[in-house]
């Protein structure tokens, strides 16, 4: 890629709204995910029996363990989410500019 074929997209509206609508969206999962790790680590550091309390009277289960496996599950919704989003809407837009840079 040639000098011309940057500054022709850079200077694509469409290049700025993918950078901006792509950044935004990432940064926005990003904190929901560390507001929900630190969350859970800020309740370990204020309250950690609770953690360790069982799910029900019979179970090996912790409550630790389950709020583990959630923060864990999120993680990989989040990342499902960013990805069908990118696959669709931000897929298109860089075909756009690809098209229009050519």
């Amino acid at each position: 890629m040639n000098e011309e074929h940057i500054a022709r997209i850079q200077s694509d509206p469409r290049f700025h709204e993918l950078v901006r609508k792509r950044s935004g969206f990432a940064w926005t999962l990003a904190i929901a995910m560390m507001v929900i790790y630190y969350a859970m680590i800020a309740f370990i550091a204020f309250n950690p029996t609770a953690l360790g309390a069982k799910i029900s009277s019979g179970s090996v289960i912790s409550i630790g363990i389950v709020s583990g496996f959630l923060v864990i599950l999120i993680a990989f919704v989040l990342t499902g989410i960013y990805v069908r989003r990118a696959n669709s809407e931000f897929d298109e837009l860089t075909r756009q500019i690809k098209e229009n840079a050519q």
